[in-house]
């Protein structure tokens, strides 16, 4: 998936965060509502200007970032 195609930040749109294209849906709320496992056809339903493919551009920008930023956690049991 290249979410390249999907995503785009302007710091004129939504005070420049990552934002599905043509819509004002930051990346954010489509990841923070899986997180919160709604479902996909409840976020398509929820957000109509919403595609599968914006989902799943979103997922992996999510991806590409955690690639780039790890941070330290802590030691102990899991």
């Amino acid at each position: 998936m290249n979410w390249q195609e999907r995503i785009m930040v302007d710091p004129a749109v939504c005070h420049g965060q990552a934002c599905i294209k043509g819509t004002r849906i930051m990346v954010s709320v489509v990841l923070d509502n899986l997180a919160a496992d709604v479902g996909l056809e409840e976020i398509l339903v929820s957000y109509p200007s919403l595609t599968e493919a914006d989902v799943r551009a979103a997922i992996s920008y999510a991806a590409d970032l955690a690639r780039e930023h790890t941070f330290p956690l802590p030691a102990g049991p899991v």
